[in-house]
């Protein structure tokens, strides 16, 4: 392990070694577990990461929320740099479609943003061509990880799209002039015109993931053309 970060509130990010020769594609997965860690539960010492890091990048990244209920979390935020961990993987297949005339939509709620953003992290290195509209959901700007590098790709790709919606300003003390509740078809009809035609990808907490899911799907679009992946609390 090299270092932690905070990236968001109760949200880390956590920057590991990459091991020699190891490769994947931008929205894959590894299994990280602690060695020895401090607490430990019945859940285990081992869990799934979406990287957030490019493929090309010189360090692994995941993140994650912190929950103080969780044992392994607690052990993960108190990692010192140079402590030893395991990776395993890559897994899973959240990567993008490679049609370049087809775009892309991306759902996210939470920390379901973590395979998104190794993806358009590696879009923007390099330059597939693809265009992609990203919709991003939180409760309260504070909890939305990595929102400013986003808007930056925003502004550096013509290709890239970010629209990002708060659910729970109320409880907010940052200002926020973006959109406001939960994404829907209305919304993202609104953004890219024709639902019919792009690539669905949809990951998040499963009640926005099977919404989503309901809603595409009741507005014309076909099931082949939605990939899916839950992030649920553990």
């Amino acid at each position: 392990m090299l270092a932690t970060e905070p990236v968001a509130d109760r949200t880390l990010a956590v920057h590991l070694a990459k091991p020699p020769g190891f490769q994947f594609r931008a929205g894959q997965a590894i299994d990280l577990t602690l060695i020895d860690p401090a607490e430990n539960d019945a859940a285990g010492s081992t869990r799934a990461f979406s990287i957030v890091s490019a493929p090309a990048d010189e360090r692994l990244t995941v993140a994650t929320r912190l929950r103080q209920e969780s044992a392994f979390k607690r052990s993960l935020s108190a990692l010192q740099p140079k402590a030893k961990v395991r990776i395993e993987g890559p897994s899973g297949s959240l990567t993008l479609h490679k049609n370049r005339t087809k775009p892309a939509v991306f759902i996210a709620g939470g920390i379901g943003i973590t395979p998104f953003m190794s993806i358009v992290r590696d879009a923007a290195q390099t330059a597939p061509d693809h265009k992609i509209h990203l919709f991003y959901s939180n409760r309260r700007p504070e909890d939305a990880a990595f929102l400013t590098e986003l808007h930056e790709l925003t502004r550096a790709d013509h290709n890239f799209h970010v629209v990002a919606t708060m659910t729970q300003l109320n409880n907010s003390t940052r200002p926020w002039h973006g959109e406001t509740g939960k994404v829907t078809a209305m919304l993202i009809g609104r953004y890219i015109g024709r639902l019919q035609g792009p690539i669905y990808y949809i990951a998040g907490p499963p009640s926005l993931v099977s919404g989503m899911r309901d809603a595409l799907i009741a507005g014309g679009i076909d099931e082949d053309d939605i990939r899916t992946e839950e992030f649920s609390g553990y």
